[in-house]
């Protein structure tokens, strides 16, 4: 690989990588589950990275992924008709369509909570996301916090209570809310 395609690859990654969770979320409101969004998925970092050198403006990567996504989406849903759960192509554009123009206001909350889960201690931070974690057991997160599962569900229902309200209150100061 020569340095003018190292710095190419260089600069895909950086913006794949920095725009990966909102294409990945706009994914998952298209299709039915999380095993076909990653399967998707792929599918999009394909041939995004085989387009790369269409794009004109690395600043306008967001919209031009989104695009893609959209058909790659779009067409995996049609080789996938046959399933009764899927919807009329119609309706599919109908969501797709709003998924794009509510990015901006979901990147914006994905930012805000991130940043009230920073202002949270360590260790009730570490003790939420251990809770949401993929395959996370509520018993072994509840033992680790030295909590009982009722007093370990009520703790967690009182931080998500501060979660929300520290969110609301960072998109009221951006004037988003």
């Amino acid at each position: 690989m020569d340095e003018k395609e190292s710095e190419t690859h260089a600069l895909f990654l950086t913006l794949f990588t920095a725009n990966e969770p909102a294409i990945r979320a706009y994914v998952r409101r298209l299709v039915p589950t999380r095993q076909d969004s990653a399967d998707v998925m792929q599918s999009i970092a394909l041939v995004l990275w085989r387009k790369f050198e269409e794009l004109r403006n690395p600043e306008e990567f967001r919209p031009w992924a989104f695009g893609i996504a959209r058909y790659e989406a779009l067409g995996w849903l049609r080789d996938k008709a046959r399933n009764r759960l899927v919807l009329a192509e119609d309706v599919l554009e109908v969501v797709a369509e709003e998924s794009s123009q509510q990015e901006s206001r979901l990147a914006a909350q994905r930012d805000a909570l991130a940043d009230c889960l920073e202002k949270l201690p360590g260790d009730q931070r570490e003790l939420v996301l251990a809770a949401y974690a993929p395959g996370a057991s509520i018993q072994n997160v509840a033992d680790r916090s030295g909590r009982t599962v009722a007093a370990f569900y009520q703790w967690l229902h009182r931080i998500r209570g501060r979660l929300m309200n520290c969110t609301h209150r960072a998109l009221k100061a951006e004037g988003l809310s």
